[in-house]
């Protein structure tokens, strides 16, 4: 979003973020913005409030997320009063109850809001064993119905978030696919050696990186599985970047297989990124059985940014899987199994021109299909046909 942001104010809008204060990278809110309700700064042209939030211990407690959600959503409404007249509102989700905090500041400013699908909730939370309660997950689900009810439009990232929706029973008309994108002169093909492979001694070796929320939704079991089948092939290292409520029981399951080949770091600042891309010979998208219908993994176009090939274990049926094979930028296997990953993984080690082809491919299909300046332009449309419709 924030690269978005930045899209529209290149093209001379005037944008007003309201968003949380800085937690995500260590799950605690950052020194600096400790013990006040709400802080405003500017990048360059955009005007941005970050308010208090509760921040949980743990992610998988239920109560913990809601009250995370209920003090977020409360104070981006006081936030959002306060920040003056605004011709539209653009609100991403998850969590679902931001939908709700759209439709208050959109009734008291009298001005429409496109509800941004980036996951779709409650039916990934169900199916991750975070939502149990059937009382809470109808209480949900009617939640979700008034909100794509409420929305002048339900934007989506995928043609398979769009057909989910339409079984739901939201109008085709209100349902514009505009996929997420990448900064693709931020993100480009770098030599593979450079000071991050130096720093991590990867410099030589055949890296298997995953990067991102080490999280519940992916199937990261079956990559430490993976690694121990190829603990054998002493210049192969899995590299595991980023934090999130699965990362405890990796980092000892690894340690119980005395593994020496996976490698665990913390999220890495920005301005890095794209030297950590291009350490990879290949980039993992592990996801769990059933949920790739239900989430675009965003690094999917960072990784052909940096001209990377994907091994992404994702279900057929899966906008991701179409994706890969349309643009031959890598290979898919079965979700959560690791025996078709290792193989997958030695087939590239063992054909770098191969691997090399992919990644070139990826980034070519990134250039012409997923530049920001072009989906910019797609919700620049959107917003003047809303606010034409209000009007």
């Amino acid at each position: 979003m924030s690269l978005l942001c930045h899209e529209f104010t290149r093209q001379g809008h005037q944008v007003t973020v309201v968003t949380s204060m800085p937690h995500y990278d260590n799950n605690r809110v950052m020194p600096a913005y400790r013990r006040r309700l709400w802080v405003r700064e500017r990048q360059g042209d955009i005007a941005i409030t970050r308010v208090y939030l509760y921040v949980p211990t743990k992610k998988t407690n239920v109560l913990g997320r809601l009250l995370n959600y209920v003090s977020f959503n409360i104070n981006s409404v006081l936030a959002g009063l306060l920040a003056g007249k605004q011709d539209i509102l653009l609100v991403p989700s998850p969590p679902l109850t931001n939908g709700v905090a759209g439709w208050i500041l959109s009734r008291f400013h009298r001005i429409p809001f496109i509800y941004n699908v980036q996951d779709i909730y409650p039916a990934v939370a169900v199916r991750l064993g975070l939502l149990k309660n059937a009382r809470l997950i109808r209480i949900f689900e009617r939640m979700e119905r008034f909100v794509y009810r409420k929305a002048g439009a339900v934007s989506v990232i995928s043609d398979s978030f769009r057909r989910n929706l339409r079984q739901k029973g939201v109008p085709e008309e209100k349902l514009p696919v505009i996929s997420n994108f990448l900064d693709s002169g931020f993100v480009k093909p770098m030599p593979q050696c450079n000071p991050f492979s130096k720093e991590h001694d990867l410099d030589g070796r055949f890296v298997l990186l995953f990067a991102g929320n080490v999280g519940l939704s992916q199937g990261l079991d079956a990559v430490i599985d993976a690694a121990e089948r190829l603990r054998h092939i002493p210049d192969i290292r899995f590299l595991i970047v980023g934090n999130g409520a699965s990362k405890p029981g990796l980092v000892e399951k690894a340690e119980h297989l005395c593994l020496n080949n996976v490698l665990f770091l913390p999220f890495q600042d920005y301005e890095r990124v794209p030297e950590m891309y291009a350490t990879a010979g290949a980039c993992l998208i592990p996801l769990r059985k059933g949920l790739t219908e239900d989430s675009v993994p965003c690094k999917l176009f960072t990784i052909m940014g940096a001209a990377r090939p994907v091994i992404a274990s994702v279900d057929r049926e899966s906008d991701t899987h179409r994706v890969i094979t349309e643009a031959q930028c890598g290979l898919c296997t079965p979700p959560e199994d690791a025996q078709e990953l290792a193989e997958a993984i030695l087939s590239l080690y063992e054909d770098r021109d191969r691997a090399a082809e992919m990644g070139e491919r990826g980034r070519i299909y990134v250039e012409n299909h997923y530049t920001s300046d072009s989906v910019a332009r797609k919700y620049r449309d959107l917003f003047e046909s809303l606010i034409k419709k209000r009007s």
